[in-house]
């Protein structure tokens, strides 16, 4: 049987594989190229020659090596060009303004930087080319409110809403009706411009209505269903009353809704996704496969409250120990998607943390057994940490300590407990986001 150490030095090196292959600059150089004044997208042909001016503009935490891309292809063709990106994902480009903001939670940089973006594109003509890029962090990177609601009204909006456990597209549904870009109102501000959107995806289901609350797709979600978000999760006393009267008002149908398919705004529109968790998934399977494993993909639409999801994979650990199924050891079982975390506590961490403790509780004791779970952006929740890898020791590890898993996740506070025991798995920004990577590795 392979070692403990070796088991965890491998789980590293297939979840790294997948970050390899999910590189934002990689990825527009796939699907963009050009040759003189043709520029070809997905396969469809624009004459650069045809256009006055081309401007870039982008949101997102991986939007830097994005914009790094279009550079390279585009050169001076390039009019204008500004991209919102996290503190501490900036790169040195030559033809960008590159302004960083707060994620996840908006700030007033991230308004700045939004108004900077609407006023470039109210410049946009017919004759003009827009093309903008697009990742996962473009919902709090492009957080300008509508003029009734305060920047912090949305800012209390959008954590009550993450801290209740509402998916993301719940939490994106209200951030539309509350904003001046998302919910294809960037698409109405640039027309009648040409616009191409390049767009990582960071959502199960590549849905682009929901990728940062789509701001160049028709709006398939309505005031009323922000109504309902609000009531599910009894956030009706929560919710800033300003949010909230916007909300109603917008229900009653005294504000204009967001566009929605079959508005002509969106006739030269055209979206294409260039990255996406499978993506990622795949290389990472491939790693595994590489390395000895034998390796079965779950689903790259894993959503859920984590420890829920954990519990699930830690079974898939435990069955294949006593069985070799639904795959024989070696084995390496992989997931994507995002799970969500209800609050409950005042601890710290994020939804792979929990996720990867939850997990080591599960699998308590067992030999041979490997966990890791990590945001591919290299940031889970509001820590330095990208997730955690655990095995079968880690809470042994913490007991040693005095430490009480079951305790630490009744307050969310796995990422004390994971750092206690040197668990946690630290990146650093990796200037990408196409969800979480989950794997489960028996010996």
């Amino acid at each position: 049987m392979l070692s403990l150490t070796q088991l965890r030095r491998d789980a590293r090196r297939i979840f790294d594989a997948g970050l390899t292959a999910a590189n934002p600059y990689e990825a527009v150089k796939r699907h963009v190229t050009r040759k003189g004044d043709m520029l070809t997208v997905a396969g469809a042909p624009y004459d650069l020659g045809s256009y006055r001016n081309v401007y870039v503009v982008g949101a997102g935490k991986a939007t830097a090596k994005m914009a790094g891309a279009v550079e390279e292809l585009l050169g001076g063709r390039i009019s204008r060009g500004i991209v919102v990106v996290k503190y501490g994902h900036n790169l040195p480009l030559s033809l960008f303004e590159i302004i960083e903001a707060g994620h996840p939670l908006p700030d007033e940089a991230g308004v700045a930087g939004t108004t900077r973006v609407i006023d470039l594109l109210c410049r946009a003509k017919e004759e003009d080319f827009v093309i903008f890029l697009l990742s996962g962090g473009g919902s709090a990177l492009l957080p300008c409110p509508v003029d009734s609601i305060t920047l912090d009204d949305k800012i209390r909006t959008t954590q009550t809403l993450l801290n209740c456990g509402a998916t993301i597209h719940e939490v994106n549904a209200v951030r539309k009706h509350i904003s001046k870009i998302k919910g294809g109102r960037l698409a109405r501000l640039a027309y009648p411009a040409t616009l191409v959107s390049l767009i990582l995806s960071d959502v199960v289901g590549d849905d682009l209505d929901v990728v940062a609350s789509g701001p160049t797709v028709p709006d398939a979600s309505s005031f009323a269903d922000c109504l309902r978000v609000i009531v599910r999760y009894e956030l009706e006393e929560k919710i800033p009353p300003r949010v909230r009267a916007f909300l109603d008002a917008g229900a009653r149908g005294e504000v204009e809704e967001t566009p929605k398919a079959g508005d002509p705004i969106f006739k030269n529109v055209r979206n294409v996704i260039v990255g996406n968790n499978r993506m990622a998934l795949e290389a990472a399977r491939l790693k595994a496969e590489d390395l000895g494993y034998h390796a079965l993909l779950l689903s790259s639409c894993m959503e859920g409250e984590a420890k829920v999801v954990a519990a699930v994979h830690a079974a898939i650990a435990r069955e294949i120990i006593a069985t070799d199924n639904p795959v024989r050891r070696p084995a390496c079982v992989l997931s994507g998607g995002e799970t969500t975390v209800t609050l409950r506590g005042t601890g710290v961490g994020g939804r792979n943390q929990e996720f990867a403790l939850a997990a080591a509780a599960s699998i308590d004791g067992a030999e041979g057994v490997v966990i890791l779970s990590g945001g591919t952006d290299g940031t889970d929740g509001p820590t330095d940490a990208a997730g955690a890898i655990v095995d079968g020791t880690t809470l042994q590890r913490g007991r040693n300590q005095g430490f009480d898993a079951a305790d630490f996740l009744r307050r969310n506070d796995s990422y004390a407990f994971l750092r206690g025991v040197g668990d946690l798995l630290v990146t650093g920004p990796t200037f990408t986001n196409v969800m979480d990577l989950r794997l489960v590795i028996v010996a």
